[in-house]
């Protein structure tokens, strides 16, 4: 036997319960902004152009065009598409950019947990101050919008072996840390049931533009051709899909790519009558008000045993 994580039972797509999204819709698509800060010459951070000697000004700068002009084009074409956003948010935005912040608080955004700052990993420490991470963020973000977040996702996506555990006892609901599936799934924890939401690993602009060095017209047809396909696949076989999308204002931000992101996020949101458009944690809500079995991963029972 392979060593393994334990979160959940394994599920085949095949087999499974069907369930419907809100309006009967069987494909949810959410958009996940990330608002990310970094610190100046120390600490991780994508690049533009392989980084020199610290402090890398080329690439800090290239970052800090998201927060100053990217995330607020970002904004306008929300608002002209009427689309909700859930915020992935580092808590060092509210010192750095807190204007940036309101302005998406205003529109209704949910705003999820993603870390202090993506300059780190909290995978790399011990229990105690992963824990520290966690609840420095969460009570930014709670101080500041006057209640807690429900979701989390970790800065680059890492995670020590007790990061699950660690975010159900520091009040979370769901993680977008887990790509492992289409759908929902209920993963164990010593606290207690975690939901993962699909969070997207494929249609994100830094594995495709920064890693895979796609273009903004490559980019644009991957969502399409993503959303377009999950279509099919919800009338054919009737299992409900969730679609992420996430986005960099430092990547999408930029003109050119605005452009074309504008055309493929105008075509999904005239779909609007036959998908649900909607945020990370209206799916979660819904799931969580599912009956028990309906959702694959762990039973609520099993986790709630393991919990006392």
């Amino acid at each position: 036997m392979l060593p393994t994580h334990g979160r959940y039972d394994y599920a085949g797509w095949r087999g499974r319960t069907p369930y419907a999204w809100p309006n009967g819709a069987k494909l949810a698509v959410y958009l996940g902004v990330n608002l990310e800060h970094f610190a100046f010459g120390e600490g991780l951070g994508a690049e533009l152009a392989p980084g020199g000697p610290q402090p890398d000004v080329l690439n800090f700068a290239w970052r800090d065009y998201g927060n100053r002009v990217g995330a607020w084009r970002l904004l306008d074409l929300l608002d002209e598409l009427s689309l909700p956003a859930t915020v992935l948010l580092n808590s060092a935005m509210y010192g750095y950019a807190p204007g940036l912040v309101a302005a998406h608080r205003a529109r209704g955004d949910e705003i999820a947990g993603h870390g202090r700052t993506n300059s780190e990993r909290q995978s790399v420490l011990e229990e105690a101050a992963e824990r520290t991470l966690i609840a420095e963020a969460t009570a930014a973000i709670t101080l500041h919008e006057g209640r807690a977040p429900r979701g989390w996702l970790s800065p680059w996506i890492a995670e020590s072996r007790t990061t699950p555990d660690l975010l159900v006892e520091a009040g979370y609901t769901y993680t977008m840390n887990w790509c492992a599936d289409d759908a929902p799934v209920w993963m164990r924890t010593r606290g207690g049931p975690l939901l993962a939401v699909p969070y997207p690993q494929e249609v994100n602009d830094i594995p495709a533009i920064v890693a895979r060095r796609e273009s903004a017209e490559a980019f644009a047809r991957m969502i399409l051709d993503d959303f377009e396909e999950r279509l099919r696949q919800v009338q054919q076989d009737g299992l409900p899909q969730v679609m992420g999308i996430a986005l960099h204002p430092y990547i999408v931000g930029q003109p050119h790519r605005m452009r074309v992101l504008r055309r493929v996020l105008g075509a999904i949101a005239r779909e609007r009558g036959r998908v649900w458009i909607t945020t990370a944690g209206a799916v979660f809500e819904h799931v969580a008000a599912l009956p028990a079995g309906q959702v694959p991963g762990c039973p609520r029972a099993a986790a709630a045993e393991q919990a006392a």
